[in-house]
């Protein structure tokens, strides 16, 4: 079964974007976390195949939580999710090691349901995710 980590402050959006998530990958199991203590701990207790992380978390850095998971997992694609559209904030996220970078306001759904369905298929492709 694929994991996804969702990484944000603000509750109501992150209960919504998991609802949008397990609506189109019912086998999927999500997890969510608000700070980097908590989500360090999710990553830890589960592999990770997919996390998503806001730039801004009730104070601190998404991106200095992006180079702490690199420097300990190598694995999961990490997908920036913010309000911050600026490009400086772009390449930012990719020195942290972010692969992927969506607006909240700007990326449809659509583009970040096909990341999602990427990421699954070719981690099954692969063979380093079980299909259920």
């Amino acid at each position: 079964m694929s994991t996804i980590l969702i990484i944000d402050d603000n509750v109501s959006f992150r209960e919504s974007f998991r609802d949008l998530l397990a609506q189109h990958f019912p086998d999927m199991r999500i997890e969510e976390a608000e700070d980097m203590k908590g989500s360090l701990e999710k990553i830890s207790e589960h592999p990770t195949d997919l996390i998503f992380v806001d730039i801004e978390l009730a104070g601190e850095s998404g991106l200095d939580l992006i180079r702490k998971i690199r420097a300990a997992h190598a694995g999961p694609v990490i997908a920036i999710f913010t309000s911050y559209d600026l490009p400086e904030y772009r390449v930012a996220a990719k020195q942290s090691g972010a692969n992927y970078f969506f607006s909240k306001g700007g990326s449809s759904m659509d583009e970040v349901l096909t990341v999602v369905d990427t990421v699954v298929y070719e981690k099954q492709r692969r063979g380093d995710l079980e299909i259920p």
